[in-house]
């Protein structure tokens, strides 16, 4: 390959991301745009890209109508507790399904298949009849044991992959050392799984700080409502949505997602071993 082909070949790779990564951020853009627009330009028969007189109005209008604080604090109590429940639970089982081949983990490894395949509409009556005898309707903590056994399946399989990639030669050394298979888990393999751990527990965070529909079943009371399920209340009796308090609400609901995954990126995309082993 010349060297101005190879020049051609990258130039279009990098037009081709580009394209992509605006395809992707223009939803989120025209979020933003419509958050700032007042009811003017938001009924305006030509719509613009930029609010022409950006205003902060659709804010304070939708903290005036909704709870959006509670409904926060409900949304990040459950998503956090959901992640942080996920990986405690997650971590030692995908390491015996990684590490110990048989039954138990070909068993495993096709429940993480078939749970992925079951839509939410058929699980929700018998979940929801387990979870009456439970006395946990109308709580955030049966809502957050939903959040884990929905993420777990995908978990395991997730933290699999990387307890694959940790050498067996570090866990070796370990028993040779004397160190028992909890001691070798906590103090070697551990460490080593820190990305994909993170990573584990950024996918149960968002898919717990997002989700709906469990949240819109299973919560009756407006002081536990979640905040995906009080954005549907800027949504009027005839299904008319109130545009800039909703865009605005929503933008707000995007940022903690955001935040978190800006903050941890790093550790996601490091390296899983480097330098753990020499060869």
């Amino acid at each position: 390959m010349s060297p101005r082909t190879g020049t051609a070949a990258r130039t279009g790779q990098y037009a081709a991301l580009a394209c992509y990564l605006v395809f992707l951020a223009f939803p989120f853009l025209w979020l933003i745009s419509t958050a700032f627009k007042p009811a003017r330009e938001l009924g305006s028969l030509h719509p613009t890209w930029l609010p022409e007189d950006p205003t902060l109005g659709n804010f304070r209008q939708a903290f005036g109508e909704q709870p959006l604080l509670r409904a926060a604090a409900n949304s990040l109590t459950a998503a956090l507790c959901a992640a942080l429940i996920t990986v405690v639970i997650a971590t030692p089982m995908a390491y015996v399904m990684a590490r110990h081949r048989g039954r138990l983990s070909t068993a495993a490894t096709g429940w993480v298949v078939i749970s992925q395949a079951f839509p939410f509409v058929l699980v929700i009556i018998p979940l929801f009849l387990v979870l009456k005898n439970l006395h946990l309707i109308n709580s955030l903590w049966g809502l957050i044991m939903v959040y884990v056994v929905w993420s777990l399946p995908f978990a395991l399989w997730m933290l699999a992959g990387y307890v694959r990639a940790v050498p067996r030669e570090l866990e070796e050394a370990a028993a040779v050392d004397g160190a028992g298979r909890i001691r070798t888990l906590v103090s070697v393999t551990a460490p080593l799984l820190a990305p994909g751990i993170v990573a584990t527990a950024l996918f149960a965070f968002i898919t717990a700080w997002n989700e709906f529909f469990f949240a819109l079943v299973l919560l009756k009371t407006p002081e536990k409502q979640t905040l995906p399920v009080v954005l549907t209340h800027f949504l009027g009796a005839e299904g008319v949505a109130d545009l800039g308090p909703l865009a605005a609400a929503a933008f707000l609901a995007t940022l903690p997602s955001l935040l978190v995954f800006a903050l941890i990126q790093k550790r996601v995309t490091g390296g899983l071993t480097a330098g753990a082993v020499k060869h």
